[in-house]
């Protein structure tokens, strides 16, 4: 049967041969339309012979038992049990720890100021002097009614001594006195906050007022913006508030400066917007070299699932077919060797081109990896090593 067999391919090849060459010697065209129309009847004869010879090659594998059966060469991997994560990413923004205000407790005309915007300032640096020469003026009044005051007791405790006058007229004169003695510490305590001082390190960010200005009572004159501790600042959907814990570990990123670093969640609003339906969090974040600036754009990843011991394949080993069931195909042995099994399966949660396999795959199978897309199902296959 296989001489038969070889010797039909020997005779169509020869006749094909034969009618090439006639075609060629006696009707060979030579003009344009009647080339393209024998090119098109010789790739028609081609596309037939190759029918007939692929017909007749498995055939021929199918009858002859010496005949080595062709194997699709492919690369497996097992499949083992692992612990499935996914993430949320939400947007944020760096912001600053602490912006303080630099006022004066007591107002006056401003002599110095000592720092610009920009500068780093420590704690308890001087920022700047005030005029408080009204202060003074009127420490030098209660200090005249101080001494009318102490002469007027003085003379009444000796009329009263001398068992002349009434107590009462002593007592009032004593209570002028040390009211006048009272009003004078008072004021000399504001005398000595001419100075202002600033109450963090950190960076002058704005300065309000300018020497000369006349300031208020608590009113800022200077900004300073304390820069070596700042925060993630983000909003998360409301549909992530079980995911969200506080001292729950994110992933911080920044992508201007190329900055990743895995923290903590410090804070967790009380109560969601209700104009968006989202809960506010913060991540604090060390930031001793300066390199996080307020406002550069932030994202955090969150973890919204995870499930331990399952089966996990790549995305792609997945496959469809028509009716959207999915399969995989993984090495199976049968009577001529290994072969492409097609198993059916149902996925589950997905991420990062990972996916849950629920129901088919127990995690001791062999999946086909390179290879996969070109296999039939119970297509012979060859592992490479």
């Amino acid at each position: 049967m296989k001489h038969i067999l070889i010797a039909l391919i020997g005779l169509l090849f020869l006749a094909s041969c034969g009618q090439d060459t006639a075609a060629t010697e006696e009707v060979y065209p030579q003009d344009l339309e009647g080339k393209k129309a024998l090119l098109k009847s010789k790739r028609g004869e081609v596309k037939d012979l190759s029918k007939i010879i692929a017909q007749l090659e498995g055939e021929i594998e199918t009858l002859d038992p010496n005949t080595k059966k062709k194997r699709k060469l492919v690369t497996t991997k097992p499949i083992e049990l692992g612990n499935f994560e996914s993430f949320t990413e939400v947007q944020g923004s760096v912001i600053a720890d602490d912006l303080v205000s630099i006022s004066s407790e007591t107002g006056g005309r401003i002599l110095s100021m000592t720092v610009k915007e920009g500068q780093n300032v420590r704690k308890g640096q001087l920022v700047a002097k005030l005029d408080l020469e009204q202060i003074d003026n009127q420490i030098a009044e209660l200090k005249v009614q101080l001494e009318l005051a102490d002469e007027v007791y003085q003379r009444q405790k000796r009329l009263w001594e001398q068992e002349i006058g009434s107590e009462i007229q002593l007592l009032q004169a004593e209570n002028s006195k040390k009211r006048l003695e009272t009003a004078i510490e008072s004021v000399s305590v504001q005398l000595k906050k001419a100075n202002v001082y600033a109450p963090i390190s950190g960076v002058v960010e704005m300065v309000n007022s300018q020497a000369g200005e006349v300031t208020a009572p608590g009113a800022p004159i200077a900004m300073i913006l304390n820069t070596s501790k700042v925060k993630i600042v983000a909003d998360v959907p409301e549909s992530l508030i079980r995911a969200v814990k506080k001292g729950e570990r994110v992933t911080v990123k920044i992508p201007a400066l190329d900055w990743e670093k895995e923290s903590r969640v410090t804070k967790i609003a009380s109560q969601i917007d209700p104009t968006n339906r989202t809960l506010g969090i913060e991540v604090a974040l060390p930031n001793g070299n300066g390199a996080l600036k307020p406002n550069l754009l932030a994202s955090m990843l969150i973890k919204d699932n995870e499930r331990k011991d399952v089966v996990l394949l790549p995305l792609e080993l997945v496959q469809q077919e028509i009716g959207d069931k999915s399969y995989v195909l993984i090495k199976g042995e049968g009577d001529e060797g290994a072969y492409a099994k097609k198993v059916y399966v149902k996925t589950g949660d997905n991420y990062n081109n990972n996916v849950v396999i629920e129901e088919g795959l127990t995690g001791d199978e062999e999946v086909i990896v390179d290879g996969a897309r070109a296999l039939s199902a119970d297509e012979l296959i060859e592992v490479q090593k």
